[in-house]
Order: C-alpha cells, then sequence, then structure tokens
C-alpha cells in the first residue's frame, strides 16, 4: 500500500507539472503566482445566476450591532477571499472591497471548510454532504453523509482537494475514515480508518473539524475532543503528535513548523518538530480591547510575508469576524462587518500565492 500510495503522489505531481508547463507562461500560470485570482471574472459572468435552481436562501446573521470606528486596514477590501461561517450557511466571495458572489443552501449545520481550486471550482464541507460546485453554481461532484440517527450516523466537517480531480475528506463516525474520491469518476479511491479510543455516538459530531494532507504526503489530523494533533504517515503509523486543549485546526507551514489553533485557549500557537513553541498568539490577551473576539478563534491562515489571519463566530452577530496580525503581533487589518458577511469559521485568501490543489501550497 506504502508503494501505491508513493506512486499516485508522484503521478500527480509529474501530470500537474507538465500541464503547467503546457500553458502559456502568463501571470497565474506558474507556481508562486495568484491562480485563483486569474479566475475570479468566471463569478461575475452573465451565466452565474443570483440564485441557482440548488440553493436555498440563507440570510445573514442579524447584528443592530455599531463597530467602532478608524478599525485598522482596508475593510472588505484588504484581500480577496473565500469566506464562510458554521452559523450563517451563505458563501460569501469577496473581491475588491465589495461581496461579488454568494451561495447559499438554506436552513441547517454547518459551513466548515472551503476551497477555492485554480479552475474556479469551490470545494465545501456542509455536516451533511460534501460537494464541488462551479462558479455558475453547477454542482459537479457531491457526496452524502448517512444522516440517521444512531450507530451508522456519519458526519463530514473537514475537505481538500489533491489535483483538480481528487478530494479528500474525513467522515466522523463511530468508525472515522479518511476518504479519496475521484470527482471524475465519482469512486472512492483511499478509504481509510483513522485510530480513534473509545469512540461513542455523541461525541461523533466533535471529533474532526482539520485534517490536511501536508507537502511531505503525511496526514495531519486534529483530534478536537482528544486534545491532540497527530502526524501520520499513508498506513496512519503515527510519525508526529502534540498536545493541546480543543485543536480545532492545525496547518503544516512550508517552513516545516505546525500552526495549530485551540478553540478552548482562545489562541493559535506555532510549534517546531521538537515540540518547541516559535510563536504564539492568544486572542484574550494580545488584542487590544477595542477588538476583541466575542468567540474563541476557530481556524488561522498563514499568509506568505508571515502574517497570520484568525477566524471568528462573533456572538449574536457582535464582534469582529477577522484579524490580521503580523510576526511581531502588530495588529494590521480588523475585519467587522455584519452588513455583509456572516460568521467567519474559515477563511481562503485568494491573492496569496500558490495553487490550492497541490498540498502545501495554501497555508489555509
Amino acid at each position: 500500500m506504502r508503494a501505491k500510495v508513493a506512486v499516485f503522489f508522484l503521478i500527480f505531481h509529474l501530470s500537474y507539472n507538465v500541464s503547467l508547463s503546457q500553458k502559456k507562461a502568463t501571470p497565474g500560470n506558474v507556481p508562486g503566482k495568484t491562480p485563483c485570482m486569474d479566475v475570479i471574472g468566471l463569478f461575475t459572468l452573465p451565466n452565474v445566476p443570483l440564485m441557482a435552481a440548488e440553493e436555498e436562501f440563507s440570510p445573514l446573521i442579524n447584528s443592530t450591532e455599531n463597530p467602532p470606528g478608524n478599525l485598522p486596514g482596508k475593510g472588505l477590501a484588504q484581500h480577496s477571499m473565500l469566506y464562510i461561517g458554521e452559523n450563517c450557511n451563505r458563501m460569501s466571495l469577496v473581491n475588491e472591497g465589495r461581496v461579488i458572489w454568494t451561495y447559499s443552501t438554506g436552513t441547517g449545520p454547518e459551513y466548515d471548510d472551503v476551497w477555492m481550486l485554480s479552475n474556479g471550482n469551490i470545494l465545501f464541507t456542509r455536516m451533511q454532504y460534501i460537494a464541488e460546485i462551479t462558479p455558475a453554481k453547477k454542482v459537479v461532484w457531491r457526496y452524502d453523509c448517512n444522516n440517521t440517527h444512531g450507530p451508522e450516523h456519519t458526519e463530514v466537517h473537514t475537505c481538500q482537494p489533491i489535483g483538480l480531480n481528487k478530494v479528500m475528506f474525513v467522515l466522523n463516525g463511530l468508525q472515522p475514515k479518511l476518504m479519496i474520491a475521484n470527482t471524475k469518476t465519482g469512486k472512492i479511491e483511499v478509504e481509510k480508518n483513522i485510530p480513534y479510543e473509545r469512540p461513542e455516538p455523541k461525541d461523533i459530531h466533535a471529533q474532526f473539524r482539520r485534517v490536511r494532507i501536508t507537502g511531505s504526503n503525511t496526514y495531519l489530523v486534529s483530534y478536537l475532543l482528544q486534545n491532540r494533533v497527530v502526524e501520520y504517515n499513508e498506513n496512519f503509523k503515527e510519525l508526529w503528535s502534540y498536545n493541546i486543549s480543543s485543536p480545532w485546526a492545525a496547518i503544516r507551514l512550508k517552513n516545516g513548523n505546525t500552526l495549530i489553533t485551540s478553540e478552548k485557549e482562545w489562541l493559535t500557537r506555532e510549534v517546531n518538530s521538537q515540540g518547541n513553541t516559535v510563536w504564539e498568539f492568544n486572542c484574550k490577551t494580545d488584542l487590544p480591547a477595542p477588538y476583541q473576539f466575542t468567540s474563541a478563534p476557530q481556524s488561522c491562515t498563514r499568509l506568505a510575508n508571515g502574517n497570520t489571519i484568525f477566524t471568528s463566530r462573533g456572538k449574536q452577530g457582535t464582534g469582529p469576524q477577522l484579524i490580521e496580525v503580523t510576526p511581531d503581533k502588530k495588529l494590521v487589518w480588523v475585519l467587522h462587518d455584519w452588513q455583509h458577511l456572516g460568521d467567519a469559521s474559515a477563511v481562503q485568501i485568494l491573492d496569496d500565492p500558490g495553487f490550492p490543489e497541490i498540498p502545501g501550497q495554501s497555508e489555509h
């Protein structure tokens, strides 16, 4: 099995690099550029419906709060981004300071993970299912969980594209599984049991919020309830672990360190392979009082310039949704805008370099 997985990733990288070399050398067609920005125009073409037949309207969170004035940064114009929150089922695409596209999925829980691919398609989890849609809102692939109540119940909260035709996702369940699906054929090509101590039905919902394939083709698994982050090889042999309270998300950075967000402790910590802390930001103690989150951060994004963006669900439409800080903890952006966006659980910064579907290039 080790050999088969190694060959799979080798073929993926080779075929992807060949396809890149066959393209005209324009900005966005070589690694290091911003390919998602090259396709952002697809979302405002005449064939894109305001509301597709598959959509179900989702309102924004009703907020009567007046945000403080003179917020750091440029508001919605700070970054082009793809934005979701688990308490608002309206996905939003922001460019040039305004929301240019949305995708609504009605009532019920919950958005948790989202990716725009370099071809413009969007991959997202919605707890009861995972789907890929085009900029014109056509569903090109979908996988539904077992939504019955009982021992067979499953949920999906995390996903990651592998190339343009494969998707990794995790099924929470009494036996959690990591799956890799071919979105062209619909076939499940990899199905692996994830080690989990004494799973119980009541724990299924909160088992996992983030699992990532690293640039080294290992699996980085955040055990939200079991208070640890574990790196596994393709056969789920443990390679590395780190204990921390309620890790909602973990990212393997390009520098080899691991960036972990602890929802319980309201902090994000960067640790090296020896488990030593090399950087930490505590959203309770490191944020100035006027810009305090009203709920704990769930995920974060590390930008190419070294800055870090944190997400917050707020509290009933109060408090900032996003903040951006420099490596020396200087606050450079506070997004506090409930008029145009819902809460924030995850964000993909589209004007940051890298191909999202190549593991390790998008640090979100």
